[in-house]
């Protein structure tokens, strides 16, 4: 089909031009062969103009070798042929006179690369990344190190992505990243997005496309841009499948494996993706803390280590089946679930000390945390096609379902300096939520003339939150009712939204434009008790966000390529960061939600330069209003964090990624990156103005050893951000891997990560009143990490099965 289509639109191209000469132009054929004489089959075959060296036609050899190039004009040419695990060749020049008719090239014979270089060639293997019009896209197996580890150690490993100790992500320094699943999104942040993103398994993982800033048929939601992990597809015929399986140990033990399979028989498509995850971690926790009197001296001195210990256990799975009821329509559903069980012991010790830092008194705390975690979803959808040419409908109808059951128990002591008992009590939380989304989206697609081609979408989507806090506080074997903690939160939304998209590919220029509409009505009500009175709030707002895209290539064979990007996108306030449940960590450190959040609003430009399609150079510009991001209050000594809008923020980035290949068995990928952040905001402390830069550099260096091995080495550096209130500290690490591959379907991997404990995360709080706080957070990042992968099944390709859903951006604003 592929063939067809470029060699009719190679010809319409030719006769639109020279019309003149359509009815009686010359050919140019030719075969070609192996060195054993064997007829190779689609070898790419293109025919230059010596004139000036541009492509006149592209087209690949049939199946008994030959390839032809018809209803040439006289002038004089020259053909490359290429082909993978072959020798590329050029053939010398070829005339072609007003009396020619067919010019018979007779037979080319390509040599296969020499088997000493073929077994430690890395060539012919995925790159680590590719770059296209709107999107970045990262191979996931294209690193040793990514086996045995999980999606979110491969979004820290992506280019310009960084994950905080808190799972959240930033790109080129915009928070508000949106993490999709096959299209879907996760509609989890924070901790649950982390414990997620910790059980999928890089195994089933086989892109991610990273888009600074999407087109108009995605979700406008997101400011940070989108991220979208595509998952591998069963699309072959038979019974087919995989087995990945890995033990990580580093001071904890854990292990992700997954299973999936495909049967595709006759009409019929089935497929099944399982994965079993061991979460086993901890987290050391320093927050230091200095009050400080209205002259700046030290008041009081607050000290606090808090040591979490993690266990869980997490199932996904990912089920279906596709109909193709004809070869143009296909009927599809998809199940997916979650189920996660784990427990947190958090062991807190606090010591205050007076000015002159002699130990005042004492307090532990002593937290367990039980979760119970539940999602499904259930999905239909429908494509059809009306011909080959692009035209076609798709349609999809989601539901899904998050039940959250949290049980927590909080043990508080507090001692004297000498350290007897000074007070004594327990607080006990149960902390239910459920979420229900419901939407249904549709896409038509319709190709123009002139190479245009149009889509436009229309997408409804509702949601309702139901939250509890249910807070007892037991003092002297006495327990009453919580009521300063205790609440009851209603949350409902419903948006509407529709697009169009205009897109052109030419010889030179590549054009995108589209323009979306969404418009959002929100309400929210919590219902209060005995200490807190009702209230509830109500907003209906409406908004356009256009994209705009423009590629030129300065040459037909794109040698230079410059890029040009714009687009507008919001980010709307994750469901739980609009509750306003106060949560404990301690008795002087709370988390709350913040009801008055207001959507944020992010303008974004990007300008391109790409060199051979191998090296990047992109400067990009942003401007947000009312950001979301962390805030940390001090009130009379107690330390409240929760989700503020900050008034503008300018993000300002270069970067460069590069692919080079000084050798057959290496190659080397570089990218690094230079960001400003400028914030400027009302705080609680009067104006806030910060400003920093900061570099990220990161390398990856792919080895080929031969007869089967393969060895790695990775590492990433960044120094010092600003960003707003925060500082957060310089961090690297470094990384090594090696694989064997013991046959064709099983292939052995050893990694280590982190090998010399530097993935230690630092920080400073400013802003704060009378009060200047840091912190060090360290994990269980230094590990090692056993895996093994086995294919099974034949190796016939069919078409691929549905993968979207149309509750694209809901899932990312879920927060449990």
């Amino acid at each position: 089909m592929l063939k067809q289509l470029i060699a009719l639109v190679a010809v319409w191209i030719f006769i639109a031009q020279n019309p003149a000469f359509a009815q009686n132009g010359a050919a140019i054929t030719g075969s070609i062969q192996d060195a054993d004489g064997k007829a190779l089959d689609l070898v790419t075959v293109i025919l230059f103009s010596t004139k000036d060296s541009a492509v006149v036609k592209t087209g690949f050899s049939e199946g008994n070798g030959s390839f032809e190039f018809t209803k040439l004009k006289a002038g004089n040419y020259f053909i490359r042929m290429s082909a993978l695990g072959y020798e590329n060749r050029a053939t010398q020049l070829i005339s072609v006179d007003s009396n020619s008719k067919t010019v018979q090239l007779g037979v080319f014979k390509l040599g296969a690369t020499s088997k000493a270089l073929k077994e430690v060639s890395i060539s012919g293997k995925k790159a680590f990344i590719e770059q296209k019009l709107d999107r970045v896209v990262v191979n996931v197996d294209a690193l040793i190190a990514n086996a045995g580890t999980s999606a979110l150690d491969v979004l820290s490993k992506s280019p310009g992505v960084i994950v905080d100790q808190n799972g959240n992500i930033s790109l080129k320094g915009k928070n508000g990243v949106t993490i999709f699943i096959d299209d879907k999104p996760t509609y989890l942040t924070g901790a649950d997005l982390e414990s997620y993103l910790q059980s999928l398994p890089s195994s089933s993982m086989e892109q991610l496309e990273i888009m600074t800033n999407p087109p108009a048929k995605y979700d406008a939601a997101g400011n940070g841009g989108v991220i979208n992990i595509k998952t591998k597809k069963g699309t072959l015929k038979g019974f087919n499948g995989g087995l990945n399986l890995s033990l990580t140990q580093g001071r904890k033990t854990r292990t992700i494996n997954s299973i999936n399979f495909n049967i595709r028989n006759k009409k019929f498509n089935y497929f099944t993706n399982l994965n079993y995850s061991h979460n086993s971690n901890f987290m050391d926790l320093d927050i230091n803390r200095i009050y400080r009197n209205a002259d700046d001296s030290p008041k009081t001195y607050f000290n606090q280590n808090t040591y979490a210990n993690r266990k869980g256990d997490s199932y996904n799975l990912k089920a279906g089946a596709d109909y193709y009821s004809s070869d143009n329509t296909t009927w599809g559903i998809v199940v997916t679930g979650i189920s996660r069980k784990s427990t947190e012991v958090n062991t807190g010790r606090s010591n205050l000390l007076n000015s002159a830092q002699v130990l005042d008194s004492t307090i532990a705390a002593d937290n367990i945390n039980k979760l119970n975690f539940r999602n499904g979803g259930f999905n239909l959808n429908y494509r059809h096609q009306f011909d080959k040419n692009g035209h076609g409908i798709t349609a999809d109808a989601d539901y899904l379902t998050y039940r959250n059951k949290t049980n927590q128990v909080f043990y508080n002591s507090s001692y004297f300096a000498d350290q007897s008992l000074k007070s004594q009590d327990r607080l006990d939380g149960a902390l239910p939520s459920n979420i229900d989304i419901y939407s249904i989206k549709t896409d038509y697609s319709l190709p123009l003339k002139n190479d245009w081609k149009f889509t436009a979408g229309l997408k409804s989507s509702y949601t309702k939150t139901d939250n509890v806090a249910d807070y007892r506080t037991t003092v002297n074997g006495l327990t009453e009712q919580d009521y300063d903690k205790s609440n009851h939160f209603l949350y409902k939304e419903n948006i509407n939204a529709g697009y169009i998209n205009f897109n052109r590919e030419m010889k030179q220029l590549s054009v995108q434009a589209g323009l979306r509409a969404e418009n959002t009505m929100s309400d929210g009500h919590q219902l209060g008790n005995l200490l807190k009175a009702d209230s509830s709030f109500k907003r209906n707002y409406t908004g356009l966000f256009p994209t705009v895209y423009l590629l030129y290539k300065f040459d037909t064979l794109a040698t230079h390529q410059l890029g040009i990007n714009y687009g507008r996108r919001i980010d709307r306030p994750y469901y739980e960061d609009l509750n306003p449940f106060l949560s404990p960590l301690d008795k002087f450190t709370y988390y709350q939600g913040n009801p008055f959040l207001k959507p944020s609003y992010t303008q974004s430009l990007e300008l391109s330069h790409t060199y051979k399609s191998k090296y990047t150079t992109t400067l990009s510009y942003s401007n947000t209003k009312d950001d979301v991001n962390e805030t940390i209050e001090i009130l009379n000594g107690i330390y409240y964090s929760r989700p503020g809008n900050l008034g503008r923020k300018i993000v300002k980035s270069l970067s460069f990624n590069g692919t080079f290949d000084p050798a057959r068995w290496l190659s080397i990928n570089l990218y690094s990156e230079l960001t400003n952040i400028t914030t400027k905001t009302d705080f609680y402390t009067g104006k806030l103005h910060t400003s920093g830069t900061f570099c990220y550099a990161s390398a990856n260096v792919k080895l080929g050893f031969g007869k089967g091995w393969d060895g790695e080495l990775s590492g990433n550096y960044r120094t010092k951000i600003t960003d707003a209130q925060f500082v957060l500290g310089t961090i690297w690490q470094a990384n090594a891997a090696v694989q064997k591959k013991l046959s064709a379907s099983t292939t052995l991997k050893l990694s280590g990560n982190d090998l010399f404990y530097s993935k230690i995360n630092r920080g400073i709080i400013n802003n704060l009143a009378q009060t200047s706080a840091n912190w060090v957070n360290k994990g269980d990042s230094r590990t090692a990490v056993l895996s093994l992968s086995y294919r099974f099944g034949k190796a016939f390709s069919t078409p691929a099965k549905h993968d979207e859903s149309g509750a694209e951006s809901e899932k990312n604003r879920v927060k449990n």
